[in-house]
């Protein structure tokens, strides 16, 4: 008889951790000015990251899960430079 842990590919606690960790190996938390922006992200990635908990990647690259009021910080120049050549 098998349990979860036999087989992780059919779902189960052990597929969590191996997608938590997968996570957190890709997870780049990135030092420095990153921290102090708001950045530029699609709409129904943030709606997916607050639902699911799932990080996103902004326009510049930076990846986080969102958790703050953007209002409170300036735009990412990086991220505003790229949103206004896609606009162009």
């Amino acid at each position: 008889m098998s349990t979860p842990l036999d087989s992780p590919d059919q779902g189960g606690i052990a597929t969590l951790d191996r997608e938590l960790e997968e996570l957190l190996k890709e997870e780049n938390i990135e030092p420095g000015d990153h921290e102090r922006f708001s950045h530029y992200v699609k709409k129904d990635k943030i709606l997916e990251s607050a639902l699911t908990g799932k990080p996103v990647r902004a326009l510049c690259g930076k990846k986080w899960t969102p958790g703050r009021d953007p209002e409170k910080f300036p735009v990412c120049p990086t991220c505003k430079e790229i949103y206004e050549s896609l606009q162009a």
